[in-house]
């Protein structure tokens, strides 16, 4: 394990040298079969020639399953030939600053997001439908809107986050809900539905960054790397409130946990499917000029009360939003 809390140096960080496995071909051994040696029967009588007869057939039968043999024998021998060792896989080394340096580049190079998603859910999670058609605007730093629809385009809800206030409205209900991100009792049972869209969406927006008042430590796991996130808990000792695991050949956060203050799992996320959505900001340096964001996201809550699966059809990174966009002017 490496600790290590922002502004240290690198030289109080080490890393465990890299792991790497080759799978050997398999071979398969051909045995030769010979065909057996036929005898000759006298023809003498009815019942000569019948023995005869008889013996020959079973002889031929006896051949040609014998060639039938040999012949699947070389067609295996020859594939064995065709049979190449897989490549290794070159796991890449970093340190815990480089990790965390990444994480505040990523969040950088998004300044605007636009997206259009479709979401299943499973159990419940969001009392009000099983099937969303959505859509996603984000306006760094916290300015996020989320809007939600049936398959046939009916609204079924808009989320609006801005700074320090937010706003859920539910046609559907005739309700509007309003209050403190912070704070989101007001909403009552979606409270959590919502609080865990966020969680969720934060991988897609980079806004995962490790803050001034967190500390990281970070673990190698044969092929990933995982990063655990401590913060401050109302009794004054540090407490572990995130796990980020990282692959180790363009470093994407494949995955992360949430926990609770009493380290109980909150939730689990999963991000696959990265594709390239832009060139980021970031500069020359940093060695990846590619904005990839994933376009498959896994949520699992750690309450048991259910699962969402995201899937983004569109993300067009850093244009312009506009008030109507953000929805901004009704949140003042």
């Amino acid at each position: 394990m490496w600790y290590w809390r922002r502004g240290e140096t690198g030289g109080q960080a080490s890393v465990l040298a890299q792991r790497a496995v080759a799978d050997s071909p398999r071979w398969t051994r051909a045995v030769e079969a010979h065909p057996p040696v036929s005898s000759a029967v006298g023809d003498e009588g009815r019942r000569g020639k019948a023995r005869s007869t008889k013996v020959k057939r079973r002889g031929g039968e006896v051949g040609l399953f014998a060639f039938s043999l040999f012949a699947l024998a070389l067609v295996t021998l020859s594939g064995c030939t065709l049979v190449t060792p897989r490549e290794e896989v070159q796991l890449k080394q970093a340190t815990v600053q480089e990790l965390t340096a990444l994480l505040s580049q990523r969040e950088a190079a998004i300044q605007t997001m636009k997206g259009l998603f479709s979401a299943k859910v499973r159990g419940g999670i969001i009392p009000i439908a099983s099937r969303v058609e959505g859509s996603l605007y984000y306006r760094r730093p916290n300015a996020m809107r989320l809007r939600g629809f049936t398959p046939v385009g009916a609204e079924l809800f808009e989320f609006v986050q801005a700074d320090d206030q937010f706003r859920l409205r539910l046609p559907t209900m005739g309700r509007v809900l309003s209050g403190n991100p912070s704070d989101m009792s007001e909403m009552g049972k979606l409270a959590r539905p919502f609080q865990l869209s966020v969680w969720a969406m934060g991988g897609v927006l980079g806004t995962g960054k490790i803050t001034q008042d967190e500390t990281v430590v970070l673990v190698e796991e044969g092929d990933r790397y995982r990063l655990d996130v401590f913060g401050p808990s109302p009794n004054g000792t540090p407490a572990m409130h995130r796990q980020l695991w990282f692959e180790r050949q363009a470093f994407h956060v494949v995955r992360e946990d949430r926990l609770t203050e009493s380290g109980t799992m909150e939730a689990t996320i999963q991000y696959e499917d990265f594709r390239t959505i832009g060139e980021s900001k970031a500069e020359p340096s940093d060695g990846d000029r590619l904005l990839q964001r994933p376009f498959k996201i896994l949520l699992e809550d750690g309450r048991g009360q259910g699962s969402v699966q995201v899937t983004f059809h569109e993300m067009t990174p850093n244009l312009p939003l506009t008030a109507t966009d953000l929805a901004q002017a009704s949140l003042r």
